[in-house]
């Protein structure tokens, strides 16, 4: 789909990496602009293989060159190769790509057509914009990392970087609507991405919940309060999602478990004394039997996987999302393009 586009990419660590992943799946040729040392994701642990197994995650199928900026032979080359790209993306801190003479104010002098993306932490116009800053305190000014809590009340530190990736995936997406924009005016155009003002985005619909309805935590009925829509325990301490929202998902459940008295209780709350007998129905079977129940029975329900047992999943298995390379598995973000389904 992108075969042909030129991407240089000046980004390190993850977010902007992750964005370049996406756009190279998708046909782009990715060159990566990394310092003499390299991408520092390169030598953080965990190591695998002699190098950071976040950096291999995240960079492959890119063209590496090493290159220091700030001489004056490699930053020639690097203007050299840009006169030569269609997008830029970057996710230095303000003003460094200016020192360089590699801003976009700079770069459309003599490349009007390049589509130009600032990966950032914090957006232009505050005192934060040139602090340093992590997923972490993305999640945490966002008002997203208050939602999961602890019973006394503490936020959970999570253990995936949403905001990172959230990010990659909207710079990824700014990029290709500036394609777009060109394709249609022949104008290139520059997009800044901040991470903090993504995360805040996500949180839409939260902010008009409350409100309307003073709830902090979003949509009462999908924050675990409904017995259709909540996590169950099996009987080997694994747990299982039921998402049955629609009451035709419910019935389903309901009769597959052979409790039809149960229809009746559709977006009952957790409360209500019918969770308790839902809760010991889970409990009488395994973690292996329910798998085999949310396989067969459409009821909206999938078993909550440990990070080992997803590539071995059957759903996985069936749609291809993992590719092995010299005994690394990695995970296709477009499984569908390289394993094209027949449409029905």
């Amino acid at each position: 789909m992108l075969t042909g586009v030129k991407i240089i990419d000046f980004t390190n660590y993850l977010p902007g990496p992750f964005a370049t992943l996406r756009l190279a799946e998708l046909g782009a040729e990715v060159i990566k602009i990394e310092g003499p040392n390299g991408d520092p994701a390169r030598h953080l642990e965990p190591m695998g293989k002699g190098q950071g197994v976040i950096f291999t995650s995240n960079n492959r199928g890119k063209n590496s060159h090493f290159l220091n900026l700030k001489d004056t032979t490699d930053l020639n080359k690097v203007k050299e190769l840009i006169l030569e790209a269609d997008v830029i993306i970057e996710s230095f801190r303000p003003g460094v790509m200016k020192r360089l003479t590699l801003d976009y104010e700079t770069i459309q002098t003599y490349h009007p057509t390049i589509v130009y993306c600032s990966l950032v932490g914090y957006g232009e116009n505050t005192f934060y914009s040139t602090f340093g800053s992590h997923d972490l305190n993305y999640m945490a000014i966002s008002g997203m990392l208050a939602q999961w809590k602890d019973d006394k009340g503490r936020p959970i530190h999570p253990s995936q970087q949403i905001a990172d990736l959230v990010g990659g995936i909207v710079a990824s997406e700014r990029v290709l609507a500036g394609l777009v924009q060109r394709g249609i005016n022949a104008k290139g155009s520059y997009h800044q991405v901040s991470m903090a003002d993504t995360m805040t985005a996500l949180m839409g619909n939260h902010h008009l919940v409350h409100q309307v309805t003073e709830m902090k935590q979003g949509v009462e009925v999908l924050a675990g309060t409904i017995v259709n829509y909540c996590l169950y325990e099996t009987s080997d301490g694994r747990y299982m999602a039921l998402g049955a929202l629609e009451k035709k998902f419910w019935q389903s459940f309901c009769l597959a478990v052979e409790h039809p008295e149960w229809i009746a209780c559709h977006m009952m709350k957790v409360s209500d004394p019918v969770y308790k007998q839902v809760c010991a129905v889970f409990k009488e079977r395994s973690f292996t039997d329910w798998i085999g129940v949310s396989e067969q029975v459409d009821c909206c329900l999938t078993p909550v996987l440990e990070i080992d047992e997803v590539p071995k999943s059957n759903y996985h298995q069936q749609r291809g999302s993992f590719v092995y390379d010299d005994n690394w598995s990695c995970i296709q973000q477009y499984s569908d393009l390289r394993n094209p389904q027949k449409k029905k």
